[in-house]
């Protein structure tokens, strides 16, 4: 006999066979014996779960032909190369002897300044490392206040500290902005920033100071030297021909024949560290100038 609650209090149920009756007939209207189907359904489980442990857990799962591919994330873009120096092409390095120049250009704040203990007194001094074009996206402003000598207008060239002070001393036109001149007509050529350009610039001019071409100058001060001379010495210091990559420019004082400047011929890429007998061999011959003349010492003679 079953009990439930109404009203508050338990009473008896009649009939409780309704709800076994009910219960057991769900079970035997099927033909089926309750305790073997039990038994079929926890096989039916216990398999399931074999199969699963034993399944191998690197097998992929199965996508269908049809399945679009999860959206994956873009690769990253690379970072853009920032150039060390311009792609092989031709160059001039220009390189005056500046007591020579500034027996003409007397006026100018650099030859008012020079004296015989500064650097440009028995050293090469730079005048301009030149590429075949000139102006290189260089608007026509900018290029019409450079050919009318306004430099001081030009825009100022950003070097690091360090270059500059180097560039000081090694180009003394500075005090007169040929700097800007420079990097304007010819530096935007070169296919570089300014900082790279002089730096380029003042290496392949130290390394022409620290050669023999340099010493040959500088222990022929006040005398003449020969342009066979002068070319002789390029090929001992920077290899075979290079001589021959070189030119001499003269410059009249009157009745003397001064030795102004050199202009060498280069071909290459000049790089972080420019190698001047590398780019001189690489480049081809040319006339060679002037015959020879004196080695102006410093001050107006």
């Amino acid at each position: 006999m079953l009990y439930f609650e109404q009203g508050g209090h338990w009473i008896a149920d009649a009939h409780p066979e309704s709800w076994s009756v009910a219960n057991s007939a769900s079970w035997t209207d099927r033909g089926m014996n309750p305790r073997l189907t039990i038994l079929l359904i926890a096989a039916f489980l216990i398999g399931g779960a074999v199969f699963l442990w034993l399944r191998p857990a690197d097998v992929p799962p199965v996508v269908p032909a049809t399945a679009t591919p999860a959206p994956t994330q873009p690769a990253a873009k690379p970072e853009p190369q920032t150039p060390s120096g311009a792609s092989d092409q031709f160059l001039i390095l220009a390189a005056s002897w500046q007591p020579a120049f500034c027996e003409g250009a007397a006026s100018k704040p650099e030859c008012r300044q020079q004296s015989r203990n500064r650097f440009d007194a028995d050293h090469f001094s730079l005048h301009g490392l030149w590429p075949t074009d000139e102006y290189c996206g260089v608007s026509s402003k900018l290029e019409q206040l450079d050919r009318d000598g306004r430099w001081s207008a030009l825009p100022p060239v950003d070097l690091p500290v360090e270059l500059r002070n180097v560039l000081d001393q090694v180009m003394p036109g500075t005090r007169s902005q040929l700097e800007r001149h420079e990097w304007i007509k010819h530096g935007t050529c070169f296919g570089a920033d300014e900082a790279s350009y002089y730096g380029a610039a003042t290496q392949l001019l130290a390394a022409l100071n620290a050669s023999k071409v340099r010493d040959l100058f500088a222990a022929n001060i006040g005398k003449t030297l020969t342009r066979d001379q002068i070319r002789e010495a390029f090929t001992d210091a920077f290899g075979r021909d290079a001589g021959l990559r070189v030119r001499i420019a003269c410059a009249d004082d009157g009745k003397r024949r001064l030795i102004s400047e050199i202009t060498i011929g280069l071909w290459g890429t000049p790089g972080d560290a420019p190698n001047l007998g590398k780019l001189i061999r690489a480049a081809r011959p040319t006339d060679g100038g002037c015959i020879g003349g004196i080695v102006d010492p410093a001050g107006l003679q």
